[in-house]
């Protein structure tokens, strides 16, 4: 019988769009993110023992991704962006259910006035207001697999030199300064381009930060908070 799912949780983070987020997780171990249980599911029971784990899987959808078509195959960016591969065989998120897999670090159970206990994580890799469908566990002795084989993405891109004045990186919370830095250091440029003359742009934790990329360094060039409507 089939079973529609419930949204159980949304998360927090320092991501209101796409652009910037590290291609996986764990990838920037620096950033936090909270994830906050729909009314419905802030029942305290509900998490016992959690703690005991390091580690977690969150289900959830691409919530900026959803589609009514799906194609058999895309194109990675891994691979320039022009190669096509089987949609079955790449995590990209246009599928025909619109569903991601990320671990995550467990940092630790809060409880918040109004909102009940919530888990505070690390090294997420989704889009703030992400609705998550399920949390489990992740148990290393089951589910870590050393020998794996890569396919075409055997190991994370290199990451890149980034140059930011000291005066620029000072303006934000301090708890935010080596995340920012890590996301950077990822490249978040789409992996086709390459315009050393172009300036880019993305959003992080309420700022609007412009960059540029030549000869390998990724220079900022401005930080400015976000003007809230």
């Amino acid at each position: 019988m089939e079973h529609a799912m419930k949204v159980i949780a949304r998360i927090h983070s320092d991501f209101p769009e796409k652009f910037g987020i590290p291609r996986q997780s764990g990838l920037v171990p620096e950033l936090r993110a909270k994830i906050v249980f729909e009314p419905e599911y802030r029942n305290a029971d509900a998490l016992r023992g959690i703690e005991g784990f390091s580690h977690i899987w969150l289900i959830w959808q691409f919530s900026a991704a959803v589609r009514g078509t799906w194609s058999p195959t895309v194109r990675p960016p891994r691979l320039g962006g022009n190669e096509r591969v089987g949609v079955f065989a790449t995590r990209s998120p246009f599928r025909p259910n619109a569903i991601g897999l990320s671990c995550v670090k467990l940092e630790s159970v809060q409880r918040e006035d109004g909102l009940g206990d919530v888990l505070i994580v690390s090294g997420a890799d989704l889009m703030d207001g992400t609705p998550i469908y399920d949390v489990k566990p992740y148990l290393p002795y089951a589910d870590a697999h050393p020998e794996a084989l890569g396919g075409f993405a055997p190991s994370p891109k290199e990451t890149i030199e980034v140059s930011c004045p000291p005066e620029l990186l000072q303006k934000l919370p301090e708890g935010q300064r080596e995340a920012l830095l890590g996301v950077l250091a990822q490249d978040p440029r789409p992996q086709y381009q390459n315009d050393p003359k172009r300036v880019y742009g993305m959003s992080f934790g309420g700022w609007n930060v412009k960059f540029r990329v030549k000869d390998g360094v990724l220079t900022v060039l401005s930080l400015a908070e976000t003007e809230h409507q």
